[in-house]
């Protein structure tokens, strides 16, 4: 038997199978077919035409299966179709296919989507894939199985996603992606000195900025390398507890300093 809450909204159409458990404001839409052992969280959205496998999980303010954000959709009859035991995090959305896109959505099994990744109309989505949080397809995107999609990345309509690629954060993405590579776009971050304002709306006195301000030339500025800068901080401002605590983050930094 299911466990519907009685304050969840299912449509009379609507197909639920033995052991799903909806919660509280949840909705199921018209023709929505929920596999055995799917939850639906409070809040939760379901629209259909809809067929949804086994052991899903929609979290609490996700909208799946909702109509495609595209200007030449006419309320046709298309679909979206999900495989098993995929996990639909908060505020994941899904739209269902255009007619001119072949009518249908498709995800396959054992996915993550984290929070606010979007999958557009006539996507083609493998299996054991994973959405960081943002992650976001154009329209006519396929990505293989084993892809990893990083935070608020967005890839173009029309491309794909091979195999086992994996996808920096950030990234736009604008070609298709080989399968097995890892890409990510080229990024320029770098230091602009001390957040001199901020230091002084919390109380920093003027005597603990210059000797920040003064580690921060040496690191920056000077044409020695870190180790170089740091001994040079030790050799000057030894009596700032300030750049003291400076030198223990550098020389505890694993992935490298942004200067």
């Amino acid at each position: 038997m299911s466990e519907i809450d009685s304050r969840a909204s299912v449509a009379q159409s609507a197909t639920i199978w033995n052991g799903a458990r909806i919660g509280a404001f949840a909705v199921i839409g018209e023709d929505v077919e929920l596999g055995e052992e799917c939850v639906v969280e409070p809040h939760a959205v379901i629209y259909g035409p809809a067929r949804i496998g086994r052991k899903n999980r929609f979290y609490s303010f996700c909208a799946i299966g909702g109509e495609p954000q595209d200007l030449t959709f006419a309320d046709e009859r298309v679909f979206l179709e999900v495989g098993d035991s995929n996990q639909f995090r908060e505020f994941v959305t899904v739209s269902r296919g255009t007619k001119k896109g072949g009518g249908t959505t498709r995800i396959g099994s054992h996915n993550m989507f984290m929070a606010y990744a979007h999958v557009a109309h006539d996507c083609q989505v493998g299996n054991h894939t994973i959405f960081v949080n943002g992650g976001t397809l154009a329209g006519h995107v396929s990505v293989e199985d084993h892809a990893t999609i990083g935070a608020f990345c967005t890839i173009h309509q029309f491309c794909r996603v091979g195999r086992h690629a994996y996808i920096g954060a950030l990234s736009a993405i604008t070609q298709d992606v080989p399968p097995f590579s890892k890409v990510v776009q080229a990024r320029d971050v770098r230091s602009f000195g001390v957040n001199t304002i901020g230091l002084e709306r919390h109380g920093f006195a003027p005597e603990r900025i210059q000797a920040i301000e003064r580690a921060y030339r040496l690191l920056l500025r000077s044409k020695l390398n870190t180790s170089q800068a740091v001994e040079q901080m030790r050799a000057s401002l030894n009596g700032s507890e300030d750049v003291s605590e400076l030198i223990q983050f550098i020389e505890a930094a694993e992935r490298g300093l942004i200067k």
